[in-house]
């Protein structure tokens, strides 16, 4: 009874190696070629993210010496430079990639990205004015406020930030960012309620938490923010805190906010000691 089953596992096997016979080495080639772009894809997403920035770069690096006009190389070594803060580095690559056949307009925000990082505010605005005013992301337009910002162009500024804040589900850094804008026209209140907005958004946010603490400072409020805060940056926000208050020349204020922050830090927090010594160097000598 088990022989017509033997018998039909043997035909199959045969069927099988057959076929495999019947293969040709180039079949073969592509199959393998096929697995090996999936695999590559995935450790190009894996030097991109979680590898050490400075071992992408390496990476790309490599691959492109073998294949120097694959565009997915090419970004990828752009954004690892960029993640690797070799800025300057980074601009040369985004633009080979803007240079090739296959570039997008979001490559071309990229290279803006990457210009304005490394200080090149023309280069970047020169850039996005290439790009339709139909392509419509987040990043485009918080880099078309950041630049009208550049150059005080406040009622520019405040649209751009406006629909950027319409195009993402994250937007802390962007109202940090506009909220930087507007203490810099000094327009405090505004400033602090965007930071306010900014760190309700994102809790570990610290560089909100610190321009925060400016403008309130600037309005003359010494009082710490009702936020989320580890003790270090209590005590780095106190140092802050002090600085706007000798700004604003309420030294005496000020003396008092360095050395709660020195009380506060559970280390040596050599910053607020060195501003504390330096006001009271300054007053010992006008004595």
């Amino acid at each position: 009874m088990r022989h017509p089953i033997l018998v039909s596992l043997c035909v199959a096997g045969a069927v099988l190696v057959s076929a495999c016979e019947n293969t040709t080495d180039p079949e073969v080639d592509r199959a393998f070629q096929n697995v090996n772009v999936v695999d590559e894809s995935n450790l190009n997403d894996l030097m991109l993210t979680s590898a050490d920035p400075n071992e992408g770069v390496s990476y790309f690096q490599r691959a492109l010496a073998d294949n120097p006009d694959r565009i997915d190389l090419l970004r990828g070594l752009g954004a690892s430079l960029i993640r690797a803060k070799r800025v300057t580095e980074g601009a040369v690559a985004w633009g080979k990639v803007v240079d090739h056949e296959d570039a997008t307009n979001g490559d071309r925000v990229e290279l803006a990205d990457a210009q304005i990082r490394n200080g090149d505010w023309t280069g970047a605005e020169a850039v996005l004015n290439t790009i339709p005013p139909t392509y419509e992301t987040f990043k485009r337009y918080r880099l078309e406020a950041m630049i009208a910002d550049s150059k005080k162009d406040w009622k520019k500024a405040d649209a751009f930030y406006e629909t950027a804040l319409g195009l993402t589900t994250t937007p802390a850094s962007v109202m940090n960012n506009w909220g930087y804008s507007k203490l810099t026209r000094g327009d405090f209140a505004e400033a602090e309620r965007l930071f306010g907005q900014a760190i309700r958004q994102d809790g570990d946010l610290f560089t909100a938490k610190n321009n925060l603490v400016l403008a309130r400072g600037a309005q003359g409020n010494y009082v710490l923010p009702v936020v989320p805060m580890k003790q270090i940056e209590r005590a780095q926000l106190l140092h802050t805190l002090g600085l706007a208050a000798v700004k604003r020349g309420d030294i005496e204020t000020g003396k008092g906010l360095f050395r709660d922050a020195i009380d506060t830090h559970p280390q040596h927090f050599e910053a607020a000691v060195q501003s504390l010594r330096a006001l009271e160097d300054n007053i010992s000598t006008q004595g």
